[in-house]
């Protein structure tokens, strides 16, 4: 079938105001739709924070309440506005090396393994939002590998096709490339100039490392074939129930070689959804 049609635009007073009163109805609607198509369990303490979110989508569409909005998410046969609407609610927190000490980790893992022998990495960023956390591993790869002749590839996932752009064209203001160290600021990036802003621009040697990809964390079995060494899957488990998350800490130990690392954010834990992992660290886990 076809994808629906843009609707006619119509003079409503609710365009400015992001779609008047979202009922209890509707919401339970959108947080039903949203959970089925990506696993993401909005509590009821998150109207506001739906309401919010896609005002702007409606306003866009020339739609008048939300109501009218959900039905046009599911009478889009095209699937667009429902990736519209995912990319709108997702949640897309991130840093250059946020939670430092993980980063910390990776880089004594590497040159631990490449002491004894091993020379091909294979690592995964599975919640990767805007870029900054691949492409931090991917610089810490570089940065103990050194002149070592090594193959490395970072995939780098996320469910949001927006964030996912965002990470391809690799570009980053002042404020957002902060946290990294001065000398590997100058290493790693091209600063620019755009009018009166300063642009860093990841280079091409931290670029050709990393591959992305949009890809659904709720929908095992996961597409991926090689073993990996290491796992990061920091502060996204959260967002999703008890079901979910052994479903993916499982797809997680399945992936990874023995001896291979999941990392979860600091406030997370995967104690009691897979008896195939070891603490060795706080949120860190081996495979065993």
């Amino acid at each position: 079938m076809r994808a629906v049609k843009h609707k006619e635009k119509i003079d409503t007073p609710n365009f400015d105001s992001g779609g008047g009163v979202m009922t209890d109805s509707t919401f339970n609607r959108i947080r039903e739709l949203v959970y089925d198509r990506s696993g993401i369990t909005l509590g009821d303490n998150k109207q506001a924070l739906v309401r919010a979110r896609i005002a702007k989508r409606m306003r866009h569409l020339r739609l008048p309440d939300y109501e009218e909005y959900l039905d046009y998410v599911i009478q889009d046969y095209s699937g667009e506005e429902i990736q519209h609407m995912l990319d709108a609610i997702s949640t897309n927190v991130t840093s250059f090396y946020r939670e430092p000490a993980h980063f910390d980790f990776m880089r004594q893992a590497i040159e631990n393994w490449m002491a004894g022998g091993i020379h091909t990495f294979r690592f995964w960023s599975a919640a990767s939002s805007t870029g900054e956390e691949p492409y931090t591993m991917a610089i810490e790869t570089l940065e103990a590998i050194g002149n070592g002749r090594v193959e490395v590839k970072i995939l780098a996932t996320d469910i949001s096709s927006r964030v996912l752009q965002v990470s391809a064209i690799g570009e980053y203001t002042e404020e957002k490339v902060d946290p990294i160290p001065k000398a590997l600021r100058s290493k790693y990036f091209t600063r620019l100039k755009e009018g009166s802003k300063t642009i860093y621009s990841i280079n091409d040697q931290v670029r050709k490392l990393v591959i992305f990809r949009q890809f659904n964390l709720s929908s095992p079995p996961f597409p991926l074939k090689k073993p990996l060494d290491m796992i990061f899957c920091r502060n996204v488990m959260i967002y999703f129930d008890r079901k979910i998350r052994c479903g993916m800490v499982g797809e997680f130990h399945r992936l990874l070689k023995p001896g291979g690392y999941l990392l979860v954010g600091h406030a997370e834990s995967i104690t009691g959804l897979s008896d195939g992992f070891k603490c060795i660290k706080p949120s860190i886990y081996k495979r065993e």
